[in-house]
């Protein structure tokens, strides 16, 4: 079927109104997928409006895309057709907040900077640090699949989504889960919707459980090794220890040359409470002459009071010695950003660094990193390709 502004423009605005239809080609542009443009954008503000869209457009058989601030519309496969972008970012209030039971709700359209704001006055967040964090909505983070560093320690997010409302391919308004962390009946439909990439539904709100914000003061430890099974076998001591670290990650010689030498386009604004960082005006700093581009790094990220700080301190440069380091650093405030923005951050500086860069996300069990560290980079040196991994604790290799 064949579409064009002219045709839609007109129906469109007859559900939503002409100020939230927009056919304009400039407009159009910033939602192109894979070189494809959509001939027209619907920027709904109620779920009640998405459901009046998505109704329409299975009538008339369209095509729709959802999306927010569109940082992750490169992941996945191409569309076949693509007839209507359908911005979410105008579902962006918080719709319920009750800090002593630790839930809330928020629009879709929500940026998660912006709800971790609110959070941090009550010394809570919501531990989705993902890549472009600055300008990210909450959503577009689901329905992409992407983790955060933090998920070492709080889980991915569908350990804390607790519920959704989302629209059907039919236009049915549908609720999953709940407000509260005690829903006892029912399926957990709504955890099918992280990852899909609004293939399953368009998703209009999610409910979360909070967690308390970590201790100000927070340290950063990294271990460089001249190879990846000193790495890994860091890794697995500190798996073996009372030690719970925030992040865990294992980097490449190949990323931390990347990391060495270029930093993210994304502004960089605050993470946590405490730090001073002007929304938008501020990037990350440089690396250090302590981190070695080289080298394999094992990066762990931790907080506490001082008592707490010191063992970490004292355990982690421990194992390391133990696991052959070649050497170690201990992180501040002042330094830590430097690495754990860059990890955070990795998908968006890899696509920053190369137009013809493919990502690949694996998930394996951790104790079968180094045979698919081994075998990947066989494979990629057969085909004279360079290559490079960033691996979780969890499992997951990118």
């Amino acid at each position: 079927m064949t579409t064009s502004s002219t045709n839609l423009a007109p129906a469109l605005e007859a559900l939503l109104g002409a100020s939230r239809i927009f056919s304009d080609p400039a407009a159009r542009a910033v939602y192109t997928v894979d070189g494809i443009t959509p001939p027209i954008v619907a920027k709904p503000a109620t779920a009640e409006e998405v459901a009046e869209i998505v109704r329409f457009a299975a009538l008339e058989r369209l095509s729709l895309i959802p999306c927010g601030a569109r940082t992750k519309l490169r992941i996945g496969m191409p569309p076949s057709r693509y007839d209507v972008a359908l911005d979410m970012t105008a579902l962006n209030q918080i719709v319920h907040y009750d800090p002593g039971d630790l839930t809330l709700g928020a629009g879709a359209g929500m940026p998660i900077a912006k709800l971790n704001a609110t959070l941090f006055e009550h010394h809570q967040f919501l531990p989705l640090l993902v890549p472009w964090y600055s300008r990210s909505t909450i959503g577009g983070t689901l329905a992409s699949g992407i983790d955060s560093p933090l998920c070492q320690f709080y889980g991915t997010p569908r350990d804390f989504l607790i519920g959704a409302e989302f629209v059907t391919g039919y236009g049915a308004i549908t609720k999953s889960g709940g407000r509260v962390v005690k829903n006892v009946t029912g399926y957990d439909l709504h955890k099918l919707l992280i990852g899909s990439l609004g293939t399953l539904a368009v998703i209009t709100c999610l409910n979360f459980r909070t967690f308390p914000a970590p201790l100000a003061g927070s340290r950063g430890f990294v271990a460089s090794f001249s190879n990846a099974e000193g790495a890994l076998a860091l890794r697995r001591a500190i798996a073996q220890s009372p030690l719970t670290p925030l992040t865990l990650d294992i980097v490449s010689p190949g990323l931390a040359q990347i990391f060495a030498t270029q930093t993210p386009a994304t502004p960089e604004i605050a993470v946590f409470p405490g730090e001073n960082r002007d929304v938008g005006s501020s990037s990350l700093p440089p690396i250090g002459d302590w981190y070695h581009p080289g080298e394999w790094h094992l990066c762990a990220a931790f907080a506490g009071i001082p008592e707490v700080l010191d063992r970490y301190k004292r355990d982690l440069s421990r194992l390391a010695g133990e696991s052959g380091a070649i050497s170690t650093a201990i992180l501040d405030d002042t330094t830590r950003p430097a690495v754990w923005g860059r990890l955070r951050e990795t998908l968006s500086i890899l696509l920053e660094s190369s137009p013809i860069i493919s990502i690949f996300k694996l998930s394996v069990l951790p104790s079968h990193h180094a045979t698919l560290f081994s075998n990947l980079e066989e494979i990629a040196n057969r085909a004279s390709l360079a290559h490079l991994f960033l691996a979780r604790a969890g499992g997951t290799i990118y």
